[in-house]
């Protein structure tokens, strides 16, 4: 692709690094920003900067939050005692929009994968294991994608927790197997929330 400025260039490969995001596509994104009045691209930039120099993270569940203990662990009406372990903020976002999930969140930033060189170690397994052991909660529930990552990611939690005196549970297999969370319809999604199942059955009936 020839590009008649090297600005138009750089500012193309900058946004091509985007996920999903080809040079074509880059191409149009930032012309379409050319046409608009320098204002929006100022504010456009400005927002971005602003979300990396001061976004946080929860202090208890580590969820993208604004403040050091994001809402919906600061909510006095949330089911403290009733702990959903994800992926990313993007299952939070998912099981949110359900409106069936009246409990918190731990966010471990990742699933395990060796072939990835993602181990327990580069997720927040030890804070949410410490979590357990302190007594404070009655269910967890594994709400990882139906993949080889998440069953592993999963029973290496149980592993981990499986002497603490609290019931381990797993979303209903609504979820087709190897599909990620943030892709299943919120009606599905809701339902597996609802009619989860102890997680021991999900791993003895493989």
């Amino acid at each position: 692709m020839e590009f008649s400025s090297k600005l138009l260039e750089k500012a193309v490969n900058e946004m091509s690094q985007l996920p999903g995001i080809g040079k074509r596509t880059a191409l149009r994104l930032v012309l379409h920003l050319l046409k608009q009045p320098k204002e929006q691209t100022t504010f456009l930039s400005q927002s971005l900067l602003n979300m990396r120099e001061d976004i946080k993270f929860c202090e208890s569940c580590h969820n993208i939050s604004d403040v050091e203990v994001c809402e919906i662990c600061s909510n006095k009406n949330r089911d403290h005692q009733l702990i959903c372990v994800v992926e990313d903020i993007r299952d939070v976002m998912a099981i949110e929009n359900t409106g069936q999930f009246k409990g918190i969140y731990h966010v471990l930033g990742g699933k395990i994968s060796p072939i990835d060189g993602v181990g327990p170690s580069q997720l927040k397994i030890s804070s949410l294991v410490e979590k357990i052991k302190s007594g404070n909660a009655r269910e967890l529930i594994f709400a990882l994608s139906s993949t080889m990552e998440g069953d592993t990611t999963n029973f290496y939690i149980y592993k981990q927790i499986q002497d603490c005196d609290i019931i381990t549970s797993t979303i209903a297999r609504g979820i087709s197997v190897g599909d990620e969370l943030e892709y299943a319809d919120e009606v599905t999604l809701g339902r597996s929330i609802l009619h989860r199942v102890p997680f021991e059955n999900s791993f003895k009936s493989n």
